[in-house]
């Protein structure tokens, strides 16, 4: 994000896309909690229990919570980005679904991981 806008719009954009990976993870999470018969559908199809749609639920709120809170950010969006990648081998190898939502939210709680991370890591890449 850095030279296309000054470090306060820059800032602002970050909290937009913390703010909406958020909600799309929380309402998803609560699909997952809640029993949505959609969710429960899935989960038995990919057959690894109920259990787990209510552990892959937990998580989502997890790493909302670790994004949203700035010291934990870059953490929060590696546990989503982790999330993104069990759901996209889930659509592709057991539900043979659309992919197109696993991408855009991997890519903007990647965005966050790469935008949160600490500084000292950032200069060890370079």
């Amino acid at each position: 994000m850095a030279g296309f806008a000054g470090p306060k719009a820059q800032i602002i954009l970050l909290w937009g896309v913390k703010v909406l990976v958020g909600l799309a993870f929380l309402a998803a999470a609560a699909a997952k909690l809640l029993g949505a018969p959609m969710m429960v559908q899935e989960f038995g199809v990919i057959g690894l229990g109920q259990g787990f749609r209510i552990f892959t639920g937990l998580v989502e709120i997890a790493g909302t919570g670790l994004v949203l809170w700035p010291k934990t950010s870059f953490y929060g969006g590696a546990v989503l980005v982790c999330v993104c990648i069990g759901a996209f081998f889930a659509q592709v190898l057991k539900l043979h679904s659309d992919v197109v939502h696993v991408f855009v939210l991997g890519a903007l709680a990647g965005l966050i991981v790469w935008q949160s991370a600490p500084k000292s890591a950032l200069a060890a890449a370079a």
